[in-house]
């Protein structure tokens, strides 16, 4: 008997319509005219859900008694006596009650497949069992039915059925998924936002996974060979040098500019085991890669080309990154184009990046122009090209001399000049060029073999030969000259370019001036000590023996700074252009002394807009209760016995009052003066969220027609300052009272997320837009600026800096159906943590 198929519907979370799209492709099959059933199906009360089983055939469910409740569970002998086409399998990591044909309900659809029919399944991400701890660690929430990686790797068909994160909120809100005394509950745990994101994440690339699992065996079976563009794969090459790091982190931002981009790196060894490595480096290496997401890989071949290639061809690679060649031209030209050369080569449809490094000696760097035009070695080559190419070409052309070739043995001779000249300058060309006159005089003008001239043509060509000779070197030598010129003036202008850009690039202006200086002059290293003998900037390291160029950055009376420059002399050119590169130090720390003036003149500007507040509110919501209070007190003193006794009493209750409010006012607006300074005392202790909860409905003399609680029993104590809780809860419930409509309670819930509780304040009330969120926690600051009668607008102010200062946060969120849900995040007390007694 064939075995049936397995279809997987992966969802990220609940309510994302797995079983919806199950029960619609159950509804159009059958309408194709096959047997579908339901086998079983779990609605959870969702209406839509419901409606979706109407037409199909749903097989009775086995009933079990278990400690004398009765449960129902998938009967899969019904099932398969009733051998339909495809069975329909909700929850498929579901555990059946005791009592049932088997543990598990995966374990049930193995049967349902091996007898045949073919079963369309649902499972969330969570419950796969190889992501359960990466589950755990985003929600905070351990999941205890899993079903094995390997059914569902085996289905052979596995969809995603998926929804954005905020639309899944949406649908919470809206009482789709759950009922509406879970909605709260699940809003602020395990369906937040980021969490909701991840899994989301984690759903879409485990199906990547398989799909690129399924492209690798199908490339493999049909043997092929090129690359399939399918994901950006960047495989980076290791020798263990000093280069490493650069190539990784160049690799990791090619990685990083598609989604879902891997990086590999991979290091090839011999097989031998001789080839020089740096384990050190390599181990170091290694670390980084995995630091970056990336994975390391050896692999082991005496064709190191080759080797990479084929690496990069087996794991589908799109991006190959090498280093570029640490051997210099002569090393190249003896032992052959080298690695890269070879890998470009072969690498076909795989794009190669040979990426510069400071091993290869690729940095920006002066050519100097005091000396010889051409350098010491270029001279030495034209000499050995003298004295090798001299006696090789007399032998050829003696062998095959003739009384006419004396005109060609001329011309060969005066080749050689030339291209000595060219290889070495005008010093080499004239040794050449007087060895070659003696040698055709010697071997070629008559009398033979001696260095006698009988013709006084022979001399005055002999002559004219060698003055061509120094001419043709000359000029050749000028060329190289010029040359080298320009190539400093290109230096110099990218060199100033540099300078020029940097200034303009704020605080990193100066280390890049600092590097770009060493690099350009060929300095060991290059410091800028400020005024105060701080070290501002540094690049290299000085050397012991003392060679230092110090240069002062800024005004010579008083610098701002010094510029040390270690290791090498500088002639006059490379003085002037290193006094533009000063210069342009000094406009850049004259940028930071600005910008650091700005910064600071801001915070003066905020500090002077604060107590512009202050003084506006204190003219205002002060002058009231203080008015009230002196002429309650005033009308005491002069009525004097005259008044009655409730009259005295009236007036002793406002100035009572207003005394209070006035103390209460005073009081916030200490609060908030440290708040602001930073200063404000925390003394940590382990508090009971629900007593704090409790006490703050109690101060505000709020009862159960106010306030819904709905506090978790279980929730372990807070780390938090008692006294400063309460006043955040009492500010908060206060500010959620106030907006509530008439007849719709505030609610207070409490609840765990992992180390941190959540204590959330909601209310039904008008809400506040996004982008008025950040004005609530303003000081002074009153939603609108109309209400006057709600104090000084510090309550929001106050609750926020109380709540950072012992550790936690304080967030707004919309409430589903409308209105704003305050939420306190503290963290809970570790069983192992000890609680600090105070903090500041």
């Amino acid at each position: 008997m064939k075995r049936g198929r397995l279809r997987v519907l992966l969802g990220a979370a609940p309510g994302v319509g797995k079983t919806y799209e199950m029960l619609e492709e159950g509804r159009r099959l059958q309408g194709e005219g096959r047997d579908v059933v339901i086998a079983v199906v779990e609605t959870h009360g969702r209406a839509e859900t419901q409606a979706q089983m109407t037409g199909l055939v749903e097989v009775p469910r086995q009933v079990l008694s278990h400690r004398g409740v009765e449960l129902t569970e998938m009967d899969v002998d019904a099932v398969i006596a009733r051998a339909p086409q495809i069975a329909l399998v909700d929850e498929l990591a579901h555990t059946n009650a005791p009592g049932a044909r088997n543990a598990k309900r995966w374990q049930d659809v193995d049967d349902l497949r091996d007898a045949g029919i073919d079963v369309i399944t649902t499972v969330n991400v969570q419950h796969i069992e190889s992501l359960n701890d990466v589950v755990e660690q985003i929600t905070g929430i351990v999941q205890r039915e899993t079903v094995p990686d390997a059914v569902v790797r085996g289905a052979d068909q596995t969809e995603v059925v998926d929804l954005a994160p905020q639309s899944l909120r949406d649908r919470l809100s809206a009482g789709l998924i759950y009922p509406a005394e879970r909605i709260d509950a699940a809003l602020s745990n395990y369906f937040r936002l980021g969490n909701l994101t991840a899994l989301r994440e984690l759903a879409l690339l485990w199906l990547a996974d398989e799909v690129d699992s399924a492209l690798k065996t199908y490339r493999t079976e049909h043997g092929i060979q090129g690359t399939w563009h399918a994901r950006e794969r960047v495989v980076v090459t290791l020798t263990g040098g000093a280069e490493g790091d650069t190539l990784i982190r160049r690799g990791a931002r090619i990685a990083a500019r598609s989604a879902g981009g891997e990086l590999l790196a991979v290091h090839v060894s011999s097989q031998d085991g001789l080839r020089s490595e740096a384990p050190g480096a390599l181990t170091a290496q290694r670390a980084l890669v995995e630091s970056l997401g990336g994975s390391y890989h050896q692999v082991v071949g005496d064709d190191v080309p080759h080797a990479l290639v084929d690496f990069a061809r087996s794991v589908n690679a799109t991006q190959l990154v090498i280093g570029v060649s640490r051997r210099g031209r002569l090393a190249t030209a003896f032992t052959g184009p080298g690695i890269g050369a070879t890998v470009v080569r072969e690498s076909g449809d795989i794009d190669v990046h040979i990426v510069t490094h400071a091993a290869a000696g690729g940095r920006l760097h002066l050519p100097r122009v005091t000396g010889g035009a051409l350098s010491l070695k270029r001279r030495l080559m034209g000499f050995a090209l003298a004295l090798i190419g001299g006696p090789l070409l007399s032998w050829m052309l003696f062998t095959f001399s003739s009384d006419a070739s004396i005109t060609s043995d001329v011309l060969a001779y005066q080749l050689l000049v030339v291209v000595v000249a060219l290889v070495g300058g005008i010093w080499p060309a004239l040794f050449a060029a007087i060895l070659s006159g003696l040698t055709l005089d010697y071997l070629f003008v008559e009398p033979l073999f001696t260095v006698t001239i009988a013709d006084p043509l022979h001399a005055l060509a002999l002559i004219l030969y060698v003055v061509i000779a120094i001419l043709v070197s000359w000029i050749v030598d000028q060329a190289a000259r010029r040359t080298r010129a320009a190539r400093r003036s290109a230096a110099e202008s990218e060199l100033l370019a540099t300078v020029a850009g940097s200034v303009l690039r704020g605080q990193s202006a100066v280390p890049a001036l600092v590097s770009r200086t060493r690099e350009a002059f060929g300095m060991t290293g290059v410091r800028l000590i400020g005024s105060d003998g701080a070290v501002l900037a540094t690049d290299g390291e000085p050397v012991p023996d003392g060679r230092v160029i110090r240069l002062p950055v800024g005004d010579s009376a008083s610098p701002r700074a010094t510029l040390e420059l270690h290791g090498g002399d500088l002639d006059a050119s490379e003085r002037r252009l290193l006094d533009v590169i000063v210069a342009q130090l000094a406009a850049a720390l004259e940028h930071t002394d600005l910008t650091e003036t700005a910064r600071e003149a801001g915070v003066l500007a905020e500090t002077d807009q604060v107590r512009s507040a202050l003084l506006s509110a204190v003219s205002h919501d002060l002058r009231r209760p203080l008015a009230a209070a002196v002429a309650a007190v005033g009308g005491l003193r002069a009525a004097g016995s005259a008044l009655s006794a409730d009259d005295k009493r009236e007036l002793l209750e406002t100035a009572d009052e207003s005394l209070a409010t006035l103390s209460t006012l005073v009081t916030d607006l200490l609060d908030v003066s440290r708040v602001e300074a930073g200063v404000l005392a925390v003394s940590l202790s382990p508090v009971d969220a629900a007593e704090a909860v409790l006490a703050a409905v109690d101060e505000l003399g709020l009862g159960p027609v106010e306030v819904e609680l709905a506090l978790d029993p279980e929730l372990p104590p807070l780390r938090a300052d008692p006294v400063l809780l309460q006043r955040v809860l009492v500010n908060v419930l206060a500010n959620a009272h106030r907006h509530s409509p008439d007849g719709r309670r505030t609610r207070v819930a409490t609840s765990r997320l992992g180390g941190v509780a959540e204590i959330r304040i909601v209310d039904h009330g008008p809400g506040v837009p996004i982008e008025r969120r950040d004005d609530i926690f303003a000081p002074f600051q009153r939603l609108g600026d109309t209400d006057n009668t709600a104090g000084l607008g510090l309550g929001l102010a106050l609750s926020k800096g109380f709540t950072e200062g012992m550790g936690g946060t304080l967030t707004p969120e919309d409430t589903p159906g409308g209105g704003l849900t305050m939420v306190v995040a503290l963290p809970v007390v570790q069983a192992s943590a000890p609680i600090e007694g105070a903090a500041s």
